[in-house]
């Protein structure tokens, strides 16, 4: 009887643990299984967030402000690498390709000599205001083309061998200089274009010059060929058309990234910075043109810009429509 009350008692002791242990076991479970689905949870909505992040997409902040609520923004990023993988590399093929092709040349061929020599009789061609307009724009032109170069291109040709100490103050120089300078030739190029624009026409007689390239070529077929030109010949108009151009292209972009007034969503932004350096490229190719034609290759052609006045027989090989126009008109004035 007694053995008989203990299975009993025992019975009664065992079964409430046992359940108590399955009902214990059973919740732990169940709050592991809800644990573990949280957590799946939070890691899905986590990375959906940073995928709407990276794609771009507009969140919500307190920030006033122009695209405060985007966190990356993709378009900037794909402009950055543009300008880094492609436009970089461009302009300094340009700048190197432009100058070496020119040397070349002038190796081979030469400068363009005055078939009849220099006559000793100086015609004016440029104004005094000619001269400070030309002057002010190419000063301040070179100035932002050397300032530019250091900023787009420094970083590969210069940093990696000099101190970082110059190179911070070389390329803080070059971003400050390029800012103040950039008015300077916005207003001096606004004068060129609409002081300059009316002699600058083609005409059907620019095409030839095309054609024989100029006259500056000193063999073959085109030796000797002097094409006909007004005051200004086919490779100068093409010089000024592109200037005027992809200068307003400069100016216009240039102000929209110095301006802080402008507050731009950044996509704007970034095509003025590509907009701004493909025209650089531009301008550059053509200044370097430029200066070869205007210094080595056409022998008394820098004397124009410096005194205003060319030689006689210089106007007559390169711009005999021009001094045609004026003896028939008799409005030749000589240097004194």
């Amino acid at each position: 009887m007694f053995i008989k009350s203990l299975r009993s008692l025992f019975v009664m002791l065992v079964i409430p643990l046992v359940l108590s242990m399955g009902l214990g076991l059973s919740a732990s479970a169940m709050a592991a299984d809800d644990q573990s689905s949280q957590q799946q949870a939070v890691q899905t909505s986590d990375a959906d967030l940073w995928r709407a992040v990276k794609a771009g997409e507009s969140g919500y902040t307190v920030a006033k402000g122009v695209e405060t609520g985007v966190l990356i923004n993709v378009v900037g990023n794909e402009g950055e690498i543009v300008r880094n993988q492609y436009l970089t590399p461009v302009m300094g093929i340009t700048v190197v390709g432009v100058f070496a092709a020119f040397l070349f040349f002038y190796l081979v061929n030469g400068p363009s000599k005055l078939s009849k020599g220099f006559s000793g009789k100086m015609v004016l061609r440029w104004s005094k205001a000619d001269l400070w307009i030309h002057w002010v724009m190419a000063t301040s032109c070179l100035a932002l083309i050397f300032t530019g170069l250091n900023i787009m291109l420094g970083k590969h040709v210069l940093q990696p061998y000099i101190g970082e100490g110059l190179w911070a103050a070389l390329i803080y120089g070059s971003k400050t200089i390029h800012d103040w300078v950039g008015p300077i030739f916005i207003v001096s190029w606004l004068l060129c274009v609409v002081k300059w624009m009316p002699m600058q026409t083609f005409k059907m007689y620019d095409l030839k010059w095309f054609l024989v390239v100029g006259g500056y070529v000193n063999f073959g077929p085109f030796k000797g060929q002097h094409p006909d030109s007004g005051f200004a010949n086919a490779g100068e108009k093409l010089w000024f058309w592109s200037l005027t151009l992809f200068g307003l292209f400069i100016a216009a972009s240039g102000l929209m990234l110095v301006l802080p007034g402008l507050d731009l969503p950044r996509e704007a932004s970034m095509a003025a910075l590509l907009i701004h350096s493909i025209s650089a490229v531009i301008i550059i190719a053509f200044t370097i043109v430029h200066i070869w034609m205007a210094t080595v290759l056409s022998e008394g052609g820098m004397e124009c810009m410096v005194s205003g006045y060319c030689d006689e027989n210089w106007a007559v090989q390169h711009h005999n429509v021009w001094y045609d126009e004026m003896r028939d008109s008799n409005s030749i004035v000589y240097k004194d």
